[in-house]
Protein backbone atom coordinates (compact mmCIF):
# COMPACT_ATOMS: atom_id res chain seq x y z
CA UNK A 1 0.00 0.00 0.00
CA UNK A 2 1.10 3.65 -0.76
CA UNK A 3 -0.54 5.82 2.31
CA UNK A 4 -4.18 7.05 2.49
CA UNK A 5 -6.16 10.21 3.52
CA UNK A 6 -8.62 8.10 5.33
CA UNK A 7 -12.12 9.05 6.18
CA UNK A 8 -14.39 8.69 9.10
CA UNK A 9 -18.17 9.27 8.46
CA UNK A 10 -20.15 9.69 11.90
CA UNK A 11 -24.13 9.76 10.42
CA UNK A 12 -27.20 11.07 12.59
CA UNK A 13 -27.92 7.64 14.24
CA UNK A 14 -24.85 7.22 15.68
CA UNK A 15 -23.80 6.48 19.10
CA UNK A 16 -21.92 10.31 19.71
CA UNK A 17 -20.36 8.52 22.72
CA UNK A 18 -18.76 5.79 21.27
CA UNK A 19 -18.32 7.43 17.79
CA UNK A 20 -16.04 9.78 19.87
CA UNK A 21 -14.04 7.40 22.35
CA UNK A 22 -13.45 5.02 18.52
CA UNK A 23 -12.66 8.55 17.03
CA UNK A 24 -9.82 8.98 19.81
CA UNK A 25 -8.10 5.32 18.73
CA UNK A 26 -8.55 5.70 14.90
CA UNK A 27 -6.70 9.67 15.09
CA UNK A 28 -4.15 9.39 17.60
CA UNK A 29 -2.81 5.99 18.29
CA UNK A 30 0.63 5.31 17.28
CA UNK A 31 0.68 9.44 16.88
CA UNK A 32 -1.13 8.99 13.93
CA UNK A 33 1.36 6.89 12.02
CA UNK A 34 -0.48 4.26 11.01
CA UNK A 35 -1.38 4.40 7.43
CA UNK A 36 -4.91 2.92 7.89
CA UNK A 37 -5.33 6.40 10.53
CA UNK A 38 -8.31 8.19 10.54
CA UNK A 39 -7.35 11.83 8.99
CA UNK A 40 -10.65 13.27 7.99
CA UNK A 41 -13.89 13.03 9.99
CA UNK A 42 -17.29 13.78 8.50
CA UNK A 43 -19.90 14.50 10.68
CA UNK A 44 -23.86 14.77 9.90
CA UNK A 45 -25.07 18.41 10.81
CA UNK A 46 -27.29 17.38 13.25
CA UNK A 47 -25.25 15.73 15.91
CA UNK A 48 -21.58 17.74 14.97
CA UNK A 49 -21.66 19.78 17.74
CA UNK A 50 -22.27 17.19 20.39
CA UNK A 51 -19.83 15.11 18.74
CA UNK A 52 -16.80 17.40 18.54
CA UNK A 53 -18.05 18.50 22.24
CA UNK A 54 -16.93 14.94 23.55
CA UNK A 55 -14.22 14.34 21.16
CA UNK A 56 -12.44 17.01 21.81
CA UNK A 57 -12.88 16.57 25.84
CA UNK A 58 -11.65 13.23 25.25
CA UNK A 59 -8.82 14.56 23.23
CA UNK A 60 -7.46 17.03 25.34
CA UNK A 61 -7.63 14.67 28.18
CA UNK A 62 -4.98 12.37 26.53
CA UNK A 63 -1.64 12.10 28.58
CA UNK A 64 1.68 12.21 26.34
CA UNK A 65 4.75 10.20 27.56
CA UNK A 66 7.78 8.32 26.61
CA UNK A 67 7.74 5.60 29.05
CA UNK A 68 6.94 2.22 27.79
CA UNK A 69 4.81 1.31 30.63
CA UNK A 70 1.41 1.69 30.71
CA UNK A 71 0.06 4.75 31.28
CA UNK A 72 0.75 6.99 28.36
CA UNK A 73 -2.50 7.48 25.58
CA UNK A 74 -0.25 8.62 23.25
CA UNK A 75 3.65 8.41 21.83
CA UNK A 76 6.39 10.68 20.36
CA UNK A 77 6.92 11.05 16.19
CA UNK A 78 9.47 9.44 14.87
CA UNK A 79 11.90 12.38 13.82
CA UNK A 80 12.25 15.52 12.98
CA UNK A 81 11.04 15.39 9.31
CA UNK A 82 8.06 13.85 10.48
CA UNK A 83 7.69 16.79 13.37
CA UNK A 84 8.16 19.51 10.80
CA UNK A 85 5.51 18.06 8.27
CA UNK A 86 2.98 18.10 11.00
CA UNK A 87 4.22 21.59 12.21
CA UNK A 88 3.63 22.63 8.92
CA UNK A 89 0.36 21.32 8.62
CA UNK A 90 -1.24 22.62 11.11
CA UNK A 91 0.46 25.77 11.26
CA UNK A 92 -0.83 26.61 7.57
CA UNK A 93 -4.18 25.62 7.81
CA UNK A 94 -4.20 28.25 10.91
CA UNK A 95 -2.77 30.98 9.28
CA UNK A 96 -5.74 30.24 6.40
CA UNK A 97 -8.42 30.39 8.68
CA UNK A 98 -8.78 27.20 10.60
CA UNK A 99 -9.77 26.76 14.02
CA UNK A 100 -7.58 24.49 16.71
CA UNK A 101 -10.47 22.60 19.14
CA UNK A 102 -7.77 20.65 20.61
CA UNK A 103 -3.94 20.46 20.46
CA UNK A 104 -1.81 22.26 17.73
CA UNK A 105 1.29 22.81 19.70
CA UNK A 106 4.55 20.75 20.17
CA UNK A 107 5.77 19.49 23.06
CA UNK A 108 9.51 19.46 23.34
CA UNK A 109 8.82 19.33 27.27
CA UNK A 110 7.88 16.13 27.02
CA UNK A 111 10.49 14.96 24.28
CA UNK A 112 12.34 16.27 20.94
CA UNK A 113 9.10 14.86 18.87
CA UNK A 114 6.23 15.19 20.63
CA UNK A 115 3.16 16.81 19.20
CA UNK A 116 -0.24 17.25 20.99
CA UNK A 117 -3.25 15.30 19.24
CA UNK A 118 -4.76 17.54 17.15
CA UNK A 119 -8.68 18.45 15.70
CA UNK A 120 -8.58 21.05 13.29
CA UNK A 121 -11.95 22.92 12.35
CA UNK A 122 -12.80 25.11 8.94
CA UNK A 123 -10.20 23.43 7.38
CA UNK A 124 -10.66 23.91 3.16
CA UNK A 125 -9.01 22.65 -0.04
CA UNK A 126 -6.81 25.45 -0.21
CA UNK A 127 -4.74 23.66 3.21
CA UNK A 128 -2.45 21.47 2.41
CA UNK A 129 -3.75 19.00 5.29
CA UNK A 130 -7.05 18.91 3.50
CA UNK A 131 -5.79 16.36 0.60
CA UNK A 132 -2.33 15.48 1.58
CA UNK A 133 -1.18 12.89 3.71
CA UNK A 134 -0.05 14.27 7.77
CA UNK A 135 1.35 10.90 9.45
CA UNK A 136 0.65 12.47 12.75
CA UNK A 137 -1.86 13.25 15.27
CA UNK A 138 -4.13 15.97 13.25
CA UNK A 139 -7.61 15.24 11.64
CA UNK A 140 -9.88 17.65 10.34
CA UNK A 141 -13.66 17.90 10.95
CA UNK A 142 -16.20 18.62 8.20
CA UNK A 143 -20.00 18.52 8.46
CA UNK A 144 -22.46 17.17 6.07
CA UNK A 145 -26.04 16.81 5.32
CA UNK A 146 -26.97 14.01 3.52
CA UNK A 147 -25.43 10.21 3.45
CA UNK A 148 -25.04 10.91 -0.80
CA UNK A 149 -22.81 14.36 0.50
CA UNK A 150 -20.52 12.04 2.62
CA UNK A 151 -19.89 9.62 0.34
CA UNK A 152 -19.34 11.72 -2.72
CA UNK A 153 -17.00 13.81 -0.19
CA UNK A 154 -14.98 10.72 1.38
CA UNK A 155 -14.35 9.38 -2.16
CA UNK A 156 -13.03 13.13 -3.54
CA UNK A 157 -9.50 11.90 -2.88
CA UNK A 158 -6.58 9.93 -4.91
CA UNK A 159 -6.15 7.78 -2.12
CA UNK A 160 -8.21 4.42 -1.28
CA UNK A 161 -6.64 2.68 1.52
CA UNK A 162 -8.91 2.74 4.49
CA UNK A 163 -12.77 4.51 5.76
CA UNK A 164 -14.72 3.95 9.25
CA UNK A 165 -18.48 4.16 8.94
CA UNK A 166 -20.71 5.04 12.55
CA UNK A 167 -24.29 3.88 13.20
CA UNK A 168 -26.64 2.19 14.94
CA UNK A 169 -27.71 0.41 12.52
CA UNK A 170 -25.82 -2.35 10.49
CA UNK A 171 -28.09 -2.57 7.52
CA UNK A 172 -27.13 0.86 6.77
CA UNK A 173 -23.32 0.70 7.71
CA UNK A 174 -22.92 -2.08 5.35
CA UNK A 175 -24.62 0.04 2.41
CA UNK A 176 -22.88 3.16 2.91
CA UNK A 177 -18.94 0.98 3.36
CA UNK A 178 -20.00 -0.51 -0.26
CA UNK A 179 -20.07 2.93 -1.91
CA UNK A 180 -16.58 3.98 -0.71
CA UNK A 181 -13.55 3.51 -2.78
CA UNK A 182 -11.05 1.69 -0.18
CA UNK A 183 -9.76 -1.74 0.38
CA UNK A 184 -10.54 -1.54 3.77
CA UNK A 185 -13.82 -0.21 5.19
CA UNK A 186 -14.96 -0.80 8.84
CA UNK A 187 -18.24 -0.46 10.59
CA UNK A 188 -18.55 1.52 14.15
CA UNK A 189 -14.51 1.14 14.56
CA UNK A 190 -11.78 2.86 12.95
CA UNK A 191 -9.81 0.42 11.23
CA UNK A 192 -9.10 -2.82 14.04
CA UNK A 193 -11.80 -5.09 12.29
CA UNK A 194 -10.27 -5.24 9.41
CA UNK A 195 -6.76 -4.73 10.46
CA UNK A 196 -7.08 -7.47 13.24
CA UNK A 197 -8.08 -10.49 10.97
CA UNK A 198 -4.88 -12.09 8.62
CA UNK A 199 -7.87 -14.15 7.05
CA UNK A 200 -9.29 -10.67 5.28
CA UNK A 201 -7.54 -9.09 2.30
CA UNK A 202 -6.33 -5.86 2.81
CA UNK A 203 -4.71 -3.37 0.50
CA UNK A 204 -5.76 -0.22 -1.66
CA UNK A 205 -7.50 1.50 -4.35
CA UNK A 206 -6.55 4.64 -6.79
CA UNK A 207 -3.21 5.86 -5.50
CA UNK A 208 -2.88 4.21 -2.43
CA UNK A 209 -1.70 0.68 -4.03
CA UNK A 210 -1.94 -2.38 -5.91
CA UNK A 211 -2.63 -6.17 -4.78
CA UNK A 212 -3.62 -7.35 -1.11
CA UNK A 213 -1.96 -9.07 1.72
CA UNK A 214 -3.57 -11.13 4.37
CA UNK A 215 -6.23 -13.53 3.18
CA UNK A 216 -6.27 -15.62 0.29
CA UNK A 217 -5.71 -12.55 -2.07
CA UNK A 218 -2.41 -12.22 0.00
CA UNK A 219 -1.52 -15.50 -0.91
CA UNK A 220 -2.53 -15.88 -4.62
CA UNK A 221 -0.34 -12.84 -5.80
CA UNK A 222 3.04 -15.16 -5.28
CA UNK A 223 1.77 -17.41 -7.41
CA UNK A 224 1.30 -17.16 -11.27
CA UNK A 225 -1.87 -18.70 -13.19
CA UNK A 226 -1.30 -21.27 -16.32
CA UNK A 227 -4.38 -22.18 -18.40
CA UNK A 228 -4.34 -26.09 -19.85
CA UNK A 229 -7.01 -26.25 -22.46
CA UNK A 230 -7.76 -29.62 -23.99
CA UNK A 231 -10.38 -29.55 -27.41
CA UNK A 232 -13.38 -31.81 -27.11
CA UNK A 233 -15.67 -33.43 -29.95
CA UNK A 234 -14.73 -30.91 -33.02
CA UNK A 235 -11.56 -29.22 -34.12
CA UNK A 236 -12.09 -25.61 -34.49
CA UNK A 237 -12.00 -25.70 -38.27
CA UNK A 238 -14.23 -26.83 -40.99
CA UNK A 239 -14.34 -30.96 -40.35
CA UNK A 240 -17.02 -34.31 -40.92
CA UNK A 241 -16.60 -32.94 -44.70
CA UNK A 242 -18.06 -28.97 -44.62
CA UNK A 243 -17.00 -26.46 -46.84
CA UNK A 244 -16.39 -23.25 -44.65
CA UNK A 245 -20.03 -22.05 -45.54
CA UNK A 246 -21.71 -25.09 -44.20
CA UNK A 247 -19.25 -25.32 -41.12
CA UNK A 248 -20.26 -21.62 -40.35
CA UNK A 249 -23.78 -22.40 -40.13
CA UNK A 250 -23.46 -25.52 -38.62
CA UNK A 251 -21.47 -24.11 -35.45
CA UNK A 252 -24.08 -20.99 -35.72
CA UNK A 253 -27.28 -23.34 -34.71
CA UNK A 254 -24.93 -25.34 -32.46
CA UNK A 255 -24.06 -22.45 -30.55
CA UNK A 256 -27.63 -21.23 -30.46
CA UNK A 257 -28.69 -24.88 -29.00
CA UNK A 258 -25.69 -24.55 -26.14
CA UNK A 259 -26.78 -21.14 -25.32
CA UNK A 260 -30.51 -22.36 -24.85
CA UNK A 261 -29.95 -24.85 -23.19
CA UNK A 262 -27.08 -23.50 -20.53
CA UNK A 263 -24.32 -25.43 -22.37
CA UNK A 264 -20.84 -24.81 -21.39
Amino acid sequence: ELGGKNAMLVLEDADIEKAAAGAVRACFSSAGQLCISIERLYVHESVADAFLERFAARTKAMRLGTALAYGADMGSLAGERQLKAVEAHVTEAVAKGAKVLAGGVARPDIGPYFFEPTILDGVDDTMSVCAEETFGPVVSVYRFGSDDEAVERANATPYGLNASVWTTSPKRGTEIAARLRTGTVNVNEGYAPAYGSAQSPMGGMKDSGLGRRHGSEGILKYTEAQTVARQRLLPMAPSLGMDDAAYAAFMSRSLKVMKAFRFR
